[in-house]
């Protein structure tokens, strides 16, 4: 399956060395695009998946960012776009680890800084790519999560600002699909990738509620980040060319 060797320009991916942003980064390699990826820290980690990328004959270029600095998430844009002869899509898998607490302990302090590094990062990098996507008649394709839906405890400060996150990619969908602008979401369940293993990782999901989640869920298994990849590099596609404006729950069923 080659869903994007006949593009022009490349797939600019926010947050490509996370869990889920390398999968979706390898997966858009091997499905014939060129990609562009941003990362926070791990330059050890960027230099690896760039090589991945090369491997499988496409080219790779990537940026260290905070896609909280809105000049610097600018600069980054047009550097790909001028790099790669334009954007494609975009995929906005970023966001900072978020950790499972009462609402009621979360201080406004702390829950603005969390909509500044999501929320905000997310219209920062959407707005800045914009005219290329226009150009391109490019789709953005934002991972968030299926608990703006079904929402867990403890799990405020994560599905809060995913909202947000949410409400602003329906609205790119309806403002910019009469040019071409495709704007849809994934929101991952329960997975043994990305965030979901730093929980479990720390402690902060212990084997009791793991458990009572994987009853929950009627596929009776946590996903991965593959799992959510393939989701992403689906509405990124021309198989999709007719849904915009939709979010794609990857949960394994659960609350059904």
């Amino acid at each position: 399956m080659s869903d994007f060797s006949t593009k022009s320009g490349a797939a600019l991916v926010a947050g490509g060395t996370g869990g889920i942003g390398a999968a979706i980064t390898r997966l858009l390699a091997r499905r014939g695009s060129d990609v562009a990826f941003t990362y926070r820290a791990n330059e050890v980690a960027a230099k690896e998946l760039g090589r991945e990328v090369e491997s499988m004959g496409q080219r790779q270029s990537a940026y260290q960012l905070d896609l909280a600095d809105a000049d610097a998430t600018a600069t980054a844009v047009s550097q790909a776009s001028e790099s790669f002869g334009g954007i494609h899509s975009l995929v906005y898998a970023a966001g900072p680890h978020v950790p499972m607490v009462h609402l009621s302990k979360v201080s406004p302090a702390q829950y603005r800084a969390q909509l500044d590094a999501d929320a905000a990062a997310f219209f920062n990098l959407a707005h800045a790519a914009l005219p290329e996507l226009r150009q391109s008649k490019g789709t953005v394709t934002v991972v968030t999560t299926a608990a703006t839906r079904r929402f867990p405890v403890r799990d405020g400060l994560s599905s809060g600002t995913k909202g947000a996150v949410e409400a602003v990619a329906r609205a790119f969908a309806a403002e910019e699909g009469r040019f071409g602008v495709r704007v849809n979401c994934v929101g991952p369940g329960m997975l043994t990738d990305g965030m979901a293993d730093r929980l479990i990782s720390s402690g902060e999901l212990d084997d009791t509620a793991l458990e009572i989640t994987r009853r929950n869920i009627p596929l009776r298994r946590f996903g991965n980040a593959l799992d959510i990849a393939e989701a992403v590099a689906f509405l990124a596609s021309d198989r999709a060319g007719f849904i915009t404006g939709q979010c794609l729950d990857v949960d394994g069923g659960y609350g059904v």
